[in-house]
């Protein structure tokens, strides 16, 4: 199942850490017992080329027909590239906020007028830097097919989000599998799991309990 293997890469590659032992600090002062950093797929050829195969995949299964794909600055650029590669179509990517400078772009590349997009990630944790790639897109005034990146959280907020502004979102993997590829990699015990999910469940409260 391409869920389970896109999982065991990552932890592989170390592109993603579970320490529910000692949690890592996220940028919004969150503690959190997983660290995601999809950029580490870059130097392996082999998974990166499953990542691609993967979105392909995808874009099969559901029926979508992209005029252009388009990546999220920065991790999404690359594997934009392999897959507008893959697909013989057109790339562009969004900025996380329009240059100071120049054309004070925020889309980067060609990119028509009525244009259907696919857009990739790297990572979907609120999703608040995906929608706000959709909205840029939209305010170019193209239709964005739909979602697609490497790995979700499955944040409950995430999903609100994309169902309300009407944007199908798929991953390759997501938190759950991560979990039972790790337990049947060794890399985490019962208690470990337990507490894994305990923090999905509950992020907020599970960080405040280690908070001092």
């Amino acid at each position: 199942m391409l869920s389970a293997r896109i999982a065991q890469d990552l932890l592989v590659l170390g592109a993603v850490t579970l320490r529910p032992d000692n949690p890592f600090t996220w940028a919004s002062g969150l503690k959190a017992p997983i660290y995601c950093d999809n950029r580490l797929t870059m130097g392996d050829v082999a998974v990166r080329r499953r990542i691609t195969e993967g979105f392909t995949a995808v874009i099969r299964e559901h029926n979508l027909s992209p005029d252009v794909i388009a990546g999220t600055a920065t991790a999404g650029i690359p594997h934009a590239a392999w897959l507008a590669h893959a697909l013989d179509l057109p790339m562009v990517y969004v900025r996380s906020k329009a240059k100071s400078h120049g054309r004070e772009n925020m889309i980067e590349g060609r990119l028509g007028t009525g244009s259907e997009v696919v857009l990739v990630e790297d990572t979907i944790s609120t999703g608040m830097s995906s929608l706000s790639a959709v909205k840029a897109l939209r305010e170019a005034e193209v239709e964005v097919q739909a979602l697609i990146a490497i790995y979700t959280y499955g944040f409950d907020q995430a999903a609100e989000a994309f169902k309300k502004e009407g944007v199908p979102v798929f991953a390759l993997t997501e938190y759950e599998a991560l979990i039972e590829a790790a337990s049947d990699m060794r890399r985490i015990d019962k208690n470990d799991a337990a507490a894994l999910r305990a923090w999905r469940d509950d992020p907020q409260e599970w960080s405040d309990e280690r908070t001092l």
